[in-house]
């Protein structure tokens, strides 16, 4: 890896080196996550914006001077990346804003941000000789790592562990994918220890987020590829729902590596957006105290993540942004789906339009300025999540084939 000075562990400083199976620090265990280090001076003498303007490649591994990985390393068979942006008048409107800039990240092959960690997990599963990878996911990342596990086209195994409240269509993807998949009959939490014993046990390798240090790296590519967009003009705030905080902390990670190297002059505030019902990280980022473990309760299950092993890079990428946390209930969650679907045409999940909510929330407050310029990240797509969809939006219309009755239900819903 040209450009991987090491890992260092974000607890007590002790690096190591950016092997493709080292999760944690021996010394600081659970609590010592990893980070990835580069050879900034070396990328910033060796990588420029013309370079890559000019490079054809279009999808996430055009960042390949700031991604942790060998250059002759297979990759799965996918695009991932190149989600569009938007900028949206109609919905800044909405938010109390003059526009918001909206990022589709749905749009990827298997409908969700997750696949740009899941494509890092494949690459260093590969890297790393494994022949089976394995998660705990409450939805996105599961289908996320089968498709790509699937696109590598070799002989490599997902093996996913999911809670019994997954989503039915995030379930059905993976087993499209040819995932072995154990649903747990509890919660998320329970769903993580026991995928945490059987890669133990087996010697799987680890795709989970929060202990794996080269998921934030995936996640952070899409910020970086928000920035190119924007042609390096970065907005005043950023926002991302927030679930373990791996999103977040490659956020930040993201917009640091881009002012390291010189493409961007600052990083920009983040706002975490968590449900009301599952809450712990803002209520840490907030209090200044330990994280406390807390219920799942909230519609958007991509975040209901009730015990973040990722919460301390979370907090820290918010903190060092100079941004804030904020809580939005599931009934601005829902409200929200409506919204942006009827005013741009994008269909979200509740967890993917968490962010959103979270602007309203943040503008009314007066957290963000009503003169800010501020983007979101739409983390997951809407079709992965119909019954709530179906929530968000009011009852179709049952007709018999008459004209005359159409024509009164029309008049009387005010649509002529």
């Amino acid at each position: 890896m040209k450009y991987v000075k090491n890992l260092k562990c974000t607890n007590c400083g002790k690096t190591y080196e950016a092997k493709p199976e080292r999760y944690l620090c021996d010394k600081c265990g659970d609590k010592g996550l990893l980070d990835v280090k580069y050879k900034y001076d070396k990328i910033k003498k060796e990588w420029s914006k013309e370079e890559l303007q000019n490079n054809p490649e279009s999808s996430i591994w055009r960042y390949m001077p700031l991604l942790p990985m060998e250059a002759d390393t297979p990759k799965p068979n996918l695009r991932i990346g190149n989600t569009p942006i938007y900028h949206s008048t109609k919905m800044g409107k909405e938010l109390g804003l003059k526009e918001v800039i909206i990022k589709d990240d749905g749009l990827n092959p298997t409908g969700s941000l997750k696949d740009r960690a899941s494509a890092m997990a494949a690459v260093k599963a590969k890297e790393a000789g494994a022949k089976t990878v394995a998660c705990s996911s409450t939805g996105n990342a599961a289908s996320s790592l089968a498709g790509n596990i699937a696109a590598m086209e070799d002989d490599m195994q997902a093996i996913i562990f999911v809670p019994e409240r997954a989503p039915l269509g995030k379930v059905a993807q993976l087993l499209v994918y040819g995932a072995e998949v154990v649903s747990v009959q509890d919660s998320y939490e329970a769903a993580y220890y026991l995928s945490d014993e059987a890669i133990k046990k087996w010697g799987w390798y680890n795709r989970n987020a929060a202990i794996n240090p080269y998921q934030v790296e995936g996640k952070k590519t899409a910020v970086i590829e928000m920035a190119e967009q924007l042609n390096w003009e970065i907005p005043d705030w950023v926002v991302f729902s927030v679930g373990d905080g791996c999103t977040i902390a490659g956020a930040y990670k993201g917009f640091y590596d881009l002012k390291q190297i010189g493409f961007i002059d600052k990083v920009p505030k983040l706002l975490g957006v968590q449900a009301e019902g599952c809450a712990p990280i803002t209520k840490s980022f907030r209090t200044g105290q330990d994280l406390e473990v807390t219920d799942e309760n909230t519609i958007a299950d991509s975040i209901a993540v009730g015990s973040p092993r990722n919460y301390r890079k979370a907090i820290n990428a918010v903190k060092n942004s100079k941004g804030e946390y904020i809580n939005v209930s599931d009934k601005e969650i829902l409200n929200m789906i409506k919204i942006l679907g009827s005013t741009t045409g994008i269909f979200g999940e509740p967890a993917g339009v968490t962010g959103l909510a979270g602007i309203k929330k943040a503008v009314k407050e007066s957290i963000i300025s009503k003169e800010d310029s501020v983007g979101v990240v739409i983390t997951g797509n809407g079709l992965k999540d119909i019954d709530n969809a179906r929530k968000a939006v009011d009852d179709l219309i049952e007709i018999e084939a008459d004209i005359d009755k159409l024509a009164k239900i029309f008049e009387d819903k005010g649509v002529i």
